[in-house]
């Protein structure tokens, strides 16, 4: 069922906020309870590494996939993707978060303002090559291919039970950003899916797992790739797969 992942993944969030700002004061004061959170990323992670590498054996050949990793990244880094949507991220906090200011002019940081909860989680769950990969992963198999999105729906869920747990209710507002953004990605790529041979489509899903695959590295602490630098490597089969 097509937008299936993204629904799951949507009202993940919301109730990952609900619980992290029930459970606000216990987190704070149990130290081994506040570490919880980021054990469970790390475990996530593992299960990310291995959806990235069952997707990567879809591939049929392996030189189109090389080819397309190794354009893709010199493309993303010279135009710096991962800088840009950063610069991004921190421009729409900037002018969606309200500043206030004490008498002597020094900025208060609201640290639980709705505004701040608000733009930092949908950041976090949209600013992400996982987003992109799942929901194109998803649209081009007409939603028979959710294992992605499900990963990532574990992870944001986890995300938001901190996020609600330190930045307060707007998180959940982001589940509103994440149901668009990702539906309108996985119905663009569904609408191109006929457009595609089944052969093309598997370059692009092993493409697309190898970035999953560096995801999971990052997520467990063993590497600190730049992902959204590799981002071009899903879309290269459309036209290596002409010549090669």
């Amino acid at each position: 069922m097509i937008l299936l992942g993204t629904i799951v993944n949507s009202v993940g969030i919301a109730v990952g906020a609900f619980i992290g700002v029930l459970i606000t004061n216990i987190l704070k004061k149990n130290k081994r309870l506040a570490a919880i959170p980021d054990k469970l990323m790390k475990a996530v992670g593992l299960c990310v590494i291995y959806i990235g590498i069952e997707g990567a054996f879809k591939n049929q050949n392996t030189l189109v996939l090389i080819l397309s990793i190794v354009i893709g990244a010199l493309i993303g880094e010279l135009i710096d993707i991962d800088k840009h949507l950063n610069t991004l991220g921190a421009f729409v906090e900037r002018k969606l978060t309200k500043k206030k200011y004490d008498e002597d002019g020094n900025e208060i940081v609201s640290e639980r303002g709705l505004a701040k909860s608000f733009v930092s989680a949908t950041i976090l769950f949209c600013v992400g090559a996982m987003a992109i990969t799942g929901a194109i992963e998803s649209g081009l198999s007409g939603g028979a291919e959710q294992s992605t999105l499900y990963a990532k729906a574990t992870l944001d869920t986890i995300s938001s039970i901190v996020f609600g747990a330190t930045l307060g209710i707007g998180t959940a507002l982001s589940a509103i950003c994440v149901f668009i953004y990702q539906g309108a990605i996985e119905l663009c790529a569904e609408a191109v899916s006929g457009l595609i041979s089944d052969y093309v489509m598997a370059q692009m899903t092993a493409a697309g797992s190898l970035i999953i695959f560096a995801i999971g590295l990052n997520m467990i602490g063993v590497t600190k790739i730049k992902v959204a630098n590799l981002l071009p490597a899903i879309f290269l089969p459309l036209l290596l797969c002409l010549f090669v």
